[in-house]
């Protein structure tokens, strides 16, 4: 799937929400997942452009994330509070981590939901590709 195919899904959604800012368009966490459940998506940092990591989306409710250079952990993903949620299995006692999904000049971002030390990254790609992670999850 082209990110273009993507974005119009998203876009549908999108008009639910109102603007944070003239070119910044906050996105549902179901409408990211409805563009992005089944497919894998590389995330990139926003100012320096470096791959963050690459997150398959295995359902609605599962996702498998590879860190650059570490290896697949799975996580259980939630919505909340126009947040998309991830818990992986490597930090159980932790809290989620948290996002909110939104367009940009027609680009799709996520800022880490955290007032202090914020990040935002750009998805650069979504394809068909899996991960080929070991034991993924049924769920």
């Amino acid at each position: 799937m082209t990110i273009g195919r993507a974005l119009r899904r998203v876009a549908l959604g999108a008009a639910l929400w109102p603007a944070a800012a003239p070119a910044q368009t906050l996105i549902s966490p179901e409408a990211f997942l409805d563009a992005v459940v089944g497919k894998t998506v590389s995330f990139h940092e926003i100012r320096s452009g470096m791959l963050v990591g690459t997150e398959e989306f295995l359902s609605s409710t599962v996702s498998v994330w590879r860190r650059e250079g570490r290896g697949c952990v799975y996580g259980q993903i939630t919505t909340s509070n126009g947040q998309i949620c991830f818990l992986y299995d490597d930090a159980l006692e932790g809290p989620a981590v948290c996002w909110w999904p939104f367009l940009y000049d027609n680009r799709l971002m996520v800022r880490l939901a955290r007032f202090i030390g914020s990040e935002t990254q750009e998805v650069r790609s979504i394809t068909e590709d899996s991960l080929n992670c070991p034991s993924a999850p049924t769920s």
